[in-house]
């Protein structure tokens, strides 16, 4: 594709993902990209490359951009006037350059109106964050979020931030049904030069270099690791699986850390990986088929407190509870999500995981650890959610995580020693987690 026709497929693909997010739909940016190029085979790496770069762009720097539009008098703003805003803000191009890339042949983009071509002027050669742009925009976060964070992360909240609004890094969990060691897979992929280094916390975390098209190489297809954030990795961990147990895992999705837990188990044990999304569990078969895991029975819940459940009523010896969540954590990966999810959004999203903690809880017996977790920042969504629990289950106990792990905890006043993992802190996403126990 030459660069105006990816401009127009950038321009056509924000489109999408605004009227999925006007018709309420929740589907992350990931996924509408995804379903953008499955039928647009035309579209090569690099193609694909940089429109998702632009999109991501946007996305990470919506607040900014949308200060550049308003300032520069555009009055009804369309995903055009933001895809040509952001070529020139990210110093992709020069205002002269999308000039003369607009002219409406064929595949390119149409000719520029009067207001684009005084917007391209207005934002070009111009900082992307003046001194002058408002908080707000300057952060590109939601008011609401604003003030939620700024509270919490007091002196740390300008680099916490900035950690957020940064591309995510990709790591790798080494697969030891497998893989019997990290530094195999670290050969193996110096090998396709996919240069990788030992993640800073898991011992079985990879962070490559630099961003590549790893699903390529012949270690993936063999199933030696999965691509998962050293965070999620960690919340694994602690639920400290051993061969031969039973073992839920409460909200699988499409498998990540349930991946993680049979390879713990050795594939040995029961490991029951229940979620509400069929097409979520769905999609963890083939990874499963993949890794070499055997050991696993997925089940679809009707809701959270599905009559299932009571099948397994105290006989788990570990539980995780990987809640849905605002995802604050994931912003990095995920910068729609700022702009999905609103505050009303969240005091439905604590009332679900409360629901969901209190019915996970019914299946761990005595003795047994339940880990909750969440990929998000938000103190309702984390430690007082399990503080309340706490209070109305007298026979649960929050205990220190794992051995390995504990130097990663903090005390919280009047709850006990949880895990937070913070970008600018940890260099993973933001996760929680908390070890419970039954007496």
């Amino acid at each position: 594709m030459q660069a105006a026709a990816r401009i127009s497929a950038a321009t056509e693909l924000l489109e999408s993902i605004y009227e999925s997010w006007q018709a309420g739909k929740r589907a992350p940016a990931d996924a509408l990209l995804s379903d953008y190029y499955k039928p647009r085979r035309y579209m090569g790496s690099k193609d694909r490359g940089f429109v998702s770069q632009l999109i991501y762009f946007i996305l990470r720097h919506g607040g900014a951009l949308q200060w550049w539009l308003e300032q520069a008098g555009v009055a009804q703003v369309t995903p055009r006037h933001v895809v040509l805003a952001a070529l020139v803000l990210d110093e992709h191009y020069s205002a002269e350059d999308v000039g003369r890339l607009c002219d409406g042949k064929r595949h390119n983009p149409p000719a520029l109106t009067e207001e684009e071509w005084h917007l391209l002027q207005f934002c070009d050669h111009k900082p992307l964050y003046p001194s002058t742009m408002p908080d707000w925009a300057r952060y590109n976060l939601p008011d609401w979020t604003l003030q939620q964070l700024r509270g919490l992360l007091g002196e740390e909240f300008d680099v916490a931030i900035e950690a957020l609004n940064q591309e995510a890094p990709v790591d790798l969990r080494v697969n030891t049904l497998k893989c019997r060691d990290r530094s195999d897979l670290i050969m193996e992929l110096d090998r396709h030069k996919y240069y990788g280094s030992p993640t800073r916390y898991s011992p079985l975390g990879i962070r490559l270099k630099k961003r590549l098209p790893i699903y390529t190489i012949d270690a993936f297809r063999d199933g030696w690791f999965e691509m998962q954030d050293e965070g999620s990795q960690i919340v694994a961990a602690l639920v400290d699986a051993e061969p031969g147990q039973k073992v839920i895992d409460f909200c699988a999705g499409a498998g990540g850390k349930t991946l993680a837990l049979a390879a713990q188990m050795e594939n040995k044990g029961r490991l029951l990986a229940w979620d509400v999304n069929e097409n979520r569990l769905n999609q963890m078969k083939k990874r499963l088929r993949r890794a070499g895991v055997d050991n696993v029975i997925s089940h679809v819940l009707e809701s959270e407190n599905d009559s299932f459940i009571k099948r397994h009523l105290a006989s788990a010896d570990r539980v995780l509870v990987d809640a849905p969540c605002s995802g604050s954590g994931t912003w990095r990966r995920n910068p729609d999500l700022k702009w999905r999810f609103g505050a009303e959004d969240l005091d439905e999203m604590c009332a679900l995981q409360a629901s969901i903690l209190r019915n996970a809880a019914r299946t761990l017996k005595p003795g047994g650890l339940l880990v909750y977790a969440t990929c998000s920042l938000f103190p309702q969504e984390n430690h007082e959610q399990v503080a309340q629990f706490l209070k109305e289950h007298p026979d649960m106990r929050l205990v220190d995580p794992i051995d390995e792990y504990r130097p990663l905890a903090s005390e919280i006043a009047g709850v006990g020693p949880v895990i937070q993992l913070y970008p600018h802190k940890n260099e993973t996403d933001g996760f929680f987690a908390a070890s419970l126990r039954r007496l």
